[in-house]
Order: C-alpha cells, then sequence, then structure tokens
C-alpha cells in the first residue's frame, strides 16, 4: 500500500491563504456592522433618544420702533428785501430845451402830426421848469387835443367800429361812454342816422373835471392826464359848493328860473345860463355860458361856474352825463 503523504505548502501559498482568510474576516466583519448599527441619515437637527425635551418658550423680538424723521429745521426768515428805488422825478428842462421843445410841438402841429404834436407838448408840460413854458405847453395841448377827439383822425382812445343791426348813435354813445356829438363830430357825419355796415371811429376816453376856485380854472382831464384847461367865473363870497360831484343832465337853450320863481326863456337878455347848462348833483348848481364874458376868471357869479358861451359849447359837446367834477378851493 502506498503511503499518502502530505508536502508541506510552499512558504507562497502560505501568504496568499492568509491573505483570502483576512478577506474572508473584513467581509464578515462588514456584515455585521451593517446588520446591527444601520447608517442613519444625517440631518440638520441632532437625533435624540427619549421623551422629548420639554419645549422653550421662545420671547418674540419685537421689531425695531420705527426711528420718526428728524424735525424739519426750522425756515430761516429771508431779510427784508430793499424796496425797489422810486424812479426818478424826471429832470427839470431848462428854459433853451423848453423852447426847442415846443418849437417842435408847433412844427409837427402845423405839418398835422397832431398825435407827435400831442407827446411832444405832454413831455414839455411834464417837465418844464417855469410856469411861462407849461402855459405854452397847456394851450397848444388844448387846441390838439379838442382837434384830435372831434375829427376822423385816428387816435389811441377811438376805437374802430363797424355799425350793426340795432345800433343808434345814442346807443353808441352809451357804449362807449361819450356823446353823440363826438361820434358825429368825429365822423363827419351831419344827421343822427347811420346805416349797417357804416365804419365810425369812436371816441372812448374817460373825461373828468377838477375846478380850482383859488385861480377860477376848469381842468378838464382825459384818462388822468391833462386836455385842456378853461378859465371860469365862480360863486362870490365863496358860494360855489366844494366837494366831489357829477354830471347829472345836460340842457342846450337852457331856460332859467328867477330865486322867485320866475321862468326867463333862452335867448332873453336876463337869462343868466348863456347857450349851454350842465347841472350837478347838487341842487340850484351847475357849469353853464354867459353873455357877460367879462366875469368870466372872477368870483361873481351866484354860486355856479360860467364860462364863456363858445366854450361851455365845446365842453357840452365832450363830456357825457356822469363825467366826475372835483371842486377845491
Amino acid at each position: 500500500m502506498t503511503d499518502i503523504y502530505l508536502r508541506p505548502l510552499k512558504p507562497r501559498k502560505k501568504g496568499l491563504l492568509a491573505v483570502i482568510l483576512l478577506l474572508v474576516a473584513l467581509l464578515a466583519g462588514g456584515f455585521y456592522w451593517i446588520k446591527f448599527h444601520p447608517i442613519r441619515k444625517q440631518t440638520a437637527e441632532p437625533i435624540t433618544t427619549g421623551a422629548p425635551a420639554a419645549a422653550t418658550a421662545v420671547t418674540p423680538v419685537k421689531a425695531p420702533a420705527p426711528v420718526p424723521p428728524p424735525p424739519p429745521a426750522p425756515v430761516q426768515p429771508k431779510p427784508p428785501q430793499a424796496a425797489p428805488p422810486a424812479p426818478a422825478a424826471p429832470a427839470p428842462i431848462a428854459q433853451g430845451s423848453s423852447k426847442g421843445l415846443l418849437d417842435e410841438a408847433l412844427q409837427l402841429k402845423n405839418e398835422d402830426r397832431l398825435l407827435e404834436a400831442r407827446e411832444k407838448a405832454l413831455v414839455l408840460l411834464d417837465q418844464a421848469s417855469s410856469q411861462a413854458a407849461r402855459s405854452e405847453a397847456e394851450a397848444l395841448l388844448g387846441e390838439v387835443d379838442v382837434a384830435l377827439v372831434l375829427s376822423p383822425r385816428a387816435m389811441p382812445e377811438k376805437t374802430d367800429y363797424t355799425v350793426e343791426s340795432g345800433d343808434s348813435m345814442a346807443a353808441l354813445a352809451k357804449k362807449f361812454k361819450t356823446t353823440v356829438d363826438v361820434i358825429r363830430k368825429g365822423n363827419n357825419v351831419s344827421g343822427q342816422i347811420i346805416r349797417i355796415g357804416q365804419r365810425l371811429r369812436v371816441f372812448g376816453g374817460a373825461f373828468s373835471i377838477e375846478v380850482d376856485k383859488s385861480d377860477n380854472t376848469l381842468l378838464l382831464k382825459m384818462n388822468d392826464r391833462f386836455f385842456k384847461r378853461y378859465r371860469v367865473g365862480t360863486g362870490k363870497y365863496g358860494t360855489t359848493p366844494i366837494g366831489d360831484f357829477v354830471i347829472e343832465d345836460k340842457i342846450a337853450q337852457p331856460t332859467w328860473w328867477r330865486p322867485d320863481g320866475k321862468e326867463i326863456p333862452y335867448g332873453d337878455p336876463e337869462n343868466l345860463l348863456g347857450t349851454h347848462w350842465l347841472k350837478l348833483n347838487v341842487p340850484g348848481y351847475g357849469i353853464h355860458g354867459t353873455w357877460e364874458p367879462e366875469s368870466v376868471g372872477q368870483a361873481t357869479s351866484a354860486g355856479c361856474i360860467r364860462l364863456a358861451n363858445d366854450q361851455v359849447e365845446e365842453l357840452f359837446t365832450l363830456v357825457p352825463i356822469g363825467t366826475p367834477v372835483k371842486i377845491a378851493e
């Protein structure tokens, strides 16, 4: 019988066996770990065991109170601004210059350039240093102003107007606060008939009257500027009333009633009212003409204001009812 014997392993085979045994042990150990120690998923919160801990009361955090905006800075008052300097009064015109301006105004008037003559004369009137120069300027202005108003010449105070249905001389005079005579003479109309479509130049300047008892003059203004100055007679012993009045009525060829009540018709030499009467809104007083032109410029009337007949007629033509009249001492 053949003997069977084991040959000793070679050292190389022993090393391989040891590696195999080590791998088997590692696999067995890993299996055991997986079975008895399961891998837990990591969470943001740690895993605790046992009863849950009592909840901790959370004190609410108050939002910070809004900070009020800082109060606006007090407005510093602006320092008062100095008032603009008043325009300097025009320097008086010397005597020689006054003569030159007057000559220019007269030359313009002679050339029928009346508006330019008026402006030159107004400058002279405002700036002349001598009373003589002022008087000459007033005389020229009175003549030029009347010619402008009572003619078809254009001027800033006139409106070009086309007659419409329903218009009449009286209606236009009332609308523009003028007189029928101014419209007629300013348009060379002989009667009072106007036609639809007719072109007119209608004056609309505002007149006012100032009477100075101290020098017996009547100043007629247009739009508060000099228009013409008239010499007048006033009441003796200061009987002409002073104050602010208006022209209440106008009568051509007036009748006069004597203090005893007797009626004196127009044209009678005893009639003291002359050719025209402009009644003031104070009983018994007015502006009228006279048959005694030598009394003009003096305090000889019974209290009314009197002008020469030709001048009261001109005033009567120019000023409408309602014109203000100021009488001063």
